[in-house]
C-alpha cells in the first residue's frame, strides 16, 4: 500500500477536523472523499486550471474553506 502525506496549516487542520466530528469520520476520510471526487472528475480541463492556481496560491495564502485567524482583519487595516 503506498501513503500520500497532506501537510496542512492549523488554520486548513481545524475545518476538515471539524467535518469530520460532524459526520463521525476520520479527517483521512475527508481527504479520501476530496480525492475520489478529484478524480472521478480529472478529465475537465477546468479542473486541471484550477488544480495548477491552488498549487500556485498555496505558497502565499490559505484556502477559502480554511479558518483565517492569521489573516488581517478589516477593522485591523483601518489602525
Amino acid at each position: 500500500m503506498h501513503t500520500i502525506k497532506i501537510h496542512l496549516e492549523n488554520e486548513e487542520y481545524q475545518p476538515v477536523l471539524r467535518l469530520a466530528q460532524q459526520l463521525k469520520l476520520a479527517p483521512e476520510d475527508i481527504a479520501f472523499a476530496g480525492l475520489n471526487l478529484m478524480m472521478q472528475a480529472a478529465g475537465d480541463p477546468a479542473l486541471h486550471e484550477e488544480m495548477v492556481r491552488l498549487k500556485k496560491s498555496r505558497a502565499g495564502q490559505l484556502p477559502g474553506w480554511a479558518d483565517h485567524s492569521r489573516e488581517i482583519h478589516a477593522y485591523e487595516s483601518m489602525t
